[in-house]
């Protein structure tokens, strides 16, 4: 059984919504400030969103690949740092014109070409290091940059939609293309390479000063990935022509009167038994080499996962279909050594994922926001709670709570109950007092997103899980994040015992 998580405190907070001059968060300064202002406000946890490359809609939760590093987050102070650019490279580029907001189509645009000069100029070659990169990541490195150097060659497209002998990986079609493309393959490799050095360099930083890095899987990959082009016989698709037999989703429910259709390819959980799951173990073992703690994301497909006809326009048309459940849980058990997992648990209440999560030992979350609607034995209620439990003011996908308990927001009964639940006699004191409540319960860790920190309205929103544009976007400025705040937070921890 795994232990219980350490009890402690932590911040959600994105690479991508830190501060940087260039259009998006790095793993340059402000990170690294970023970690010095969680020690003085003495949290044991820094929690991500994916880091994985992004695709179309900018989403961390749809990449090119499952394993590999978005170069957006590489530093470009660093690169300057070790002789890769000038600082006119760099500021020859538009990095957008609002700091509160990331510049994903600057980003895009500026980031690759001063990449390339960076490579170029790059011996990376001939590092030691660089080999035992190579040699730690073999299962998936090279399909990766193979992948994305495709992409390049063929502007960008799907997969789907190349030409048909590389399409279905024909023998003749990939040792061609391999070939042609080796210089721009190895700038993939490049980058990965980078990436992990930084991100390496960052996490160490962390864990010095007593922090742990909490990360964050998708329990299912983008159709648009390396991991679908590559291992299509782990996937539900049409043996003809490759494309999806039934996607994923969720059905309609309080929050959608038309389900959700993401539109992921499912797994052929079959296949992947058979090969005692070795793509989601080399994932796993991934995984556990970044981060400290690792979140799944809908841990509930574990279990039981909805599947939804390819074609549909909505998750109204679906079923579901049982999961691999304690097979796959024994499985990543056996390559996460001494890395912690949370699985996020949130949906329809099933009780054969409390059994799992109960023989595995995974804490679970709790949501603040979902807590003071319904009754009085809502799981989400603090009173509710169990020590190996995980509690949140909200998610990513949530309004911020200041937004969430808005008064126009017409939540009459809610805030009636969260003022009689917590004592407070203005709806101003409820973000203080929800902080209160959540460092004060019995939950090993008490984590709220950044925005919640700095009381911000839905302005500040991460993401609107159905909205097509706008997500992924919110970026902290500057030193808003102050001593005040650091002080607050330092005190709430010694109170309650999370130090």
């Amino acid at each position: 059984m795994k232990t219980v998580l350490e009890r402690g405190a932590g911040i959600l907070m994105p690479v991508s919504s830190l501060p940087s001059p260039y259009g998006i968060g790095t793993f340059g300064k402000a990170a690294y400030e970023f970690v010095d202002w969680l020690k003085t406000a003495r949290q044991k946890y820094w929690q991500v969103l994916p880091v994985g490359p992004t695709s179309y809609g900018d989403s961390p939760y749809q990449s090119f690949s499952a394993f590999a590093g978005n170069p957006y987050f590489i530093d470009l102070d660093i690169l300057k740092d070790e002789g890769l650019l000038t600082q006119e490279e760099i500021d020859a580029c538009f990095w957008g014109d609002d700091e509160t907001k990331v510049a994903y189509d600057a980003v895009f645009w500026y980031r690759f070409p001063l990449l390339k000069k960076a490579f170029a100029r790059s011996g990376f070659r001939g590092e030691e290091g660089y080999e035992k990169f190579c040699g730690d990541n073999r299962y998936w490195l090279d399909d990766y940059a193979f992948y994305m150097a495709l992409k390049s060659r063929f502007d960008n497209v799907e997969w789907l939609k190349w030409p048909e002998d590389i399409r279905s990986r024909q023998q003749d079609a990939l040792r061609r293309y391999s070939h042609e493309l080796a210089e721009e393959i190895d700038f993939w490799k490049f980058l990965q390479y980078k990436f992990s050095q930084q991100w390496r360099k960052l996490r160490e930083y962390a864990n010095g000063l007593g922090i742990s890095i909490i990360g964050d899987i998708p329990i299912y990959v983008a159709l648009d990935s390396a991991d679908v082009w590559t291992h299509p016989e782990l996937f539900w698709l049409d043996e003809k022509d490759l494309t999806p037999v039934r996607v994923a989703g969720v059905p309609p429910d309080a929050f959608s009167e038309t389900g959700q259709l993401w539109g992921n390819p499912l797994y052929r959980w079959d296949v992947q038994e058979k090969t005692d799951f070795e793509w989601w173990k080399e994932r796993m073992r991934s995984s556990a080499r970044l981060y400290d703690v690792v979140r799944i994301d809908h841990f509930i497909g574990v279990v039981r996962y909805y599947t939804i006809p390819a074609g549909a326009e909505d998750g109204r048309v679906g079923e579901y279909l049982k999961g691999p459940g304690k097979k796959l849980t024994d499985a990543i058990n056996t390559v996460v050594g001494d890395t912690k997992i949370i699985a996020e648990d949130l949906g329809v209440f099933l009780p054969e994922v409390k059994e799992l999560l109960e023989e595995t030992g995974y804490p679970g979350m709790k949501i603040l926001e979902f807590a003071f609607s319904g009754d009085r034995f809502n799981e989400h209620l603090p009173h509710m709670y169990s020590p190996n439990s995980v509690v949140y003011g909200g998610t990513h996908d949530n309004e911020t709570l200041v937004g969430y308990f808005d008064p126009e927001a017409r939540r009459w009964e809610e805030l009636q109950y969260i003022v009689d639940y917590m004592g407070i006699s203005h709806r101003t004191e409820i973000v203080d007092r929800l902080l209160f409540t959540a460092y004060a319960s019995v939950a090993s860790v008490a984590i709220f997103q950044a925005q919640d920190i700095l009381q911000l309205d839905n302005s500040a929103r991460m993401n609107t899980p159905g909205a097509f544009a706008g997500n992924w976007r919110w970026r902290m400025r500057p030193g808003q994040l102050t001593k005040e705040h650091s002080d607050r937070l330092a005190w709430l921890v010694d109170v309650f015992g999370r130090f």
